[in-house]
Formats: C-alpha cells, sequence, structure tokens
C-alpha cells in the first residue's frame, strides 16, 4: 500500500500546489494527518494564544490521480480511521456560535483510550471518528484548508467517516486531493468551533469516475446519498444541497418532477453539518431504499 506523511501538508486548495505522491484510479493510500492547531497543542502548558495560527488545518498531499481530468468525478472512500491517543478542544472570544459570551482563550485535552474520548471523570463521549477537511483543487482561485466550496475543503461533515464514499467533482489534471481535520467525534454544526480535534491514519481508495458530473461534493454510504453544498448562511448552503439532489435525482428519474419533489419532501432530510466556518456547510440526504424505484 502506498504511504504518504504527514510532513507533506498545505493550507490552500490550489491548481498551483504540487503533487508530492502520484497515483492510479483503483490505488489505496495510508495518509497520515495532523490535528487542525498542526499538533502545536499537545500538553497542559501549550496555549492556543502562543500557537502559529498560520499553521491552522493542514491537509496532507496534494495526491495526483493520473486518470483524473476536469469534468470527471473523484470517488474517494473512506476505509479506515485510526485516530491518536490525546484530542484537543478549543472555544473563546469570537469563536463559534458562543464566541461573544467568552472573554479569553479556552482550551480542552482529551485522553482517547479504545473506542471513549474521556472529556472528564464524569462524562465518557463514544468516538464517532469523522473527517473535517477532504477536497481537490477549485476551479478558480486558491481556497484555505478551513473554507469549504464546491472543492469540498472543511465540509465538516459527520457523516464522512469509515464506509463513506466522497464524490467531488474534479477541477484541475490529477485532482490534487489532499485531507486532515479529522475528529474523534462532533456532533452536527460544530457549534463550539472544534470537534475532538485529533491526528490520524487514514486508509483511502481513490477512482476516477468518467461520465459523472457534479457541481457539489456527494456522498454515499450502504445506506444514504447526501448532497453537500456550502454558501454564505444556512439558508444558500440548505438550498443548493436540496437542488443538488433533485436535479441529480431528475436526470434518472421515472418520476415527473412534481412527483419527485413530493418524494423528497416526503422522505428526504436536509441537516447541518456545520455553522462556524467562513462559509456554512449543509447536506441533504435521502435513503438509497428508494432509489431503484426512482432511477429508470
Amino acid at each position: 500500500m502506498l504511504t504518504l506523511s504527514d510532513e507533506k501538508h498545505f493550507f490552500t486548495f490550489s491548481k498551483a500546489n504540487k503533487p508530492v505522491l502520484r497515483i492510479k484510479s483503483g490505488d489505496h493510500v495510508k495518509i497520515k494527518t495532523m490535528d487542525c492547531f498542526s499538533n502545536q497543542i499537545r500538553k497542559e502548558e501549550d496555549q492556543l494564544e502562543a500557537i502559529n495560527w498560520e499553521l491552522v488545518n493542514p491537509a496532507t498531499g496534494p495526491i495526483y490521480i493520473d486518470e483524473a481530468k476536469p469534468g470527471d468525478v473523484l470517488k474517494v472512500t473512506v476505509e479506515r480511521i485510526d485516530v491518536g491517543s490525546l484530542g484537543v478542544m478549543a472555544t473563546g472570544k469570537d469563536l463559534g456560535v458562543f464566541g461573544s459570551y467568552f472573554q479569553g482563550m479556552c482550551k480542552k485535552l482529551i485522553p482517547i483510550e479504545g473506542s471513549v474520548a474521556h472529556f472528564n471523570e464524569q462524562i465518557k463521549i463514544p468516538l464517532n471518528k469523522m473527517i473535517g477537511v477532504i477536497g481537490v483543487a477549485p476551479e478558480g482561485e486558491g481556497v484555505n484548508c478551513g473554507t469549504p466550496g464546491s472543492h469540498g475543503g472543511n465540509m465538516d461533515t459527520k457523516l464522512i467517516t469509515e464506509g463513506t464514499s466522497v464524490l467531488l467533482p474534479v477541477f484541475a489534471d490529477g485532482a490534487l486531493f489532499g485531507t486532515g481535520d479529522v475528529h474523534a467525534a462532533m456532533g452536527d454544526g460544530e457549534v463550539g468551533v472544534t470537534g475532538i480535534e485529533i491526528d490520524a491514519d487514514l486508509t483511502l481508495h481513490f477512482e476516477v469516475l468518467k461520465g459523472l458530473t457534479l457541481n457539489n461534493p456527494m456522498i454515499e454510504t450502504d445506506e444514504i446519498i447526501s448532497c453537500i453544498a456550502s454558501g454564505e448562511n444556512l439558508e444558500e448552503a440548505g438550498l443548493q444541497a436540496t437542488r443538488d439532489m433533485y436535479d441529480y435525482l431528475n436526470e434518472q428519474s421515472v418520476l415527473k418532477g412534481e412527483e419527485l419533489a413530493m418524494l423528497l419532501s416526503a422522505v428526504g432530510d436536509l441537516q447541518v453539518s456545520q455553522v462556524v466556518d467562513p462559509l456554512k456547510t449543509a447536506r441533504f440526504t435521502i435513503p438509497k431504499k428508494y432509489l431503484k424505484a426512482i432511477r429508470h
């Protein structure tokens, strides 16, 4: 299996980035990632005020996939997420939904043992390991790794976990894929501005899909498909994700457009991914069990 160290990383998704690994469609790669603080907080003495904030949200990569061309779709299946032994959370003034409540900065180190995060002596949180940053070079100017968009990026979508396939529109030759910002646990919204941030080893499978066009990322599991979109606010993001699902299904549907809209209203779920990044992210999800009856 191919491997990639977290020493090879970047802070902006861009067509100008030089690839650090070249692979083929069908390859499996084990990728090491740093936490969102570039592993700068490892002990109680480490203070948020003292870290280099220019080193936030590193993505390991970029990886060049030989067959990937603009207009294709890169399918990345998350086969395994192995997290480290120490997570960190942070919040404070002007951060997240509660930023106006606080005057300073606050961090919390959270040990990981087995399948549990030890928040404190009384509270033990079951792990729901997920990838926050996953994407490709965008179509136009570079986008910092803290911002989501049509290229993926910092979507902070907790459904991106083991067994999930992420489908990303390709805008540049080779796609120039990168990933990072893994969480040991995170709730929808990431309202405090972090999940349990942690370093990790990811095992990913890459496949280039020809003849499929996407405007924004999609994800697929054994149970659901979900369209992901980001916008200036949640309303904009939610409308785009919902319309992306309608457009995707309508191209292959035996239902009239009005019937498809009714079905999505009856069985689809509009969900929040995150509300704390420069752009907000929402997703529209439908159970896969309905797809066979929808499609030609």
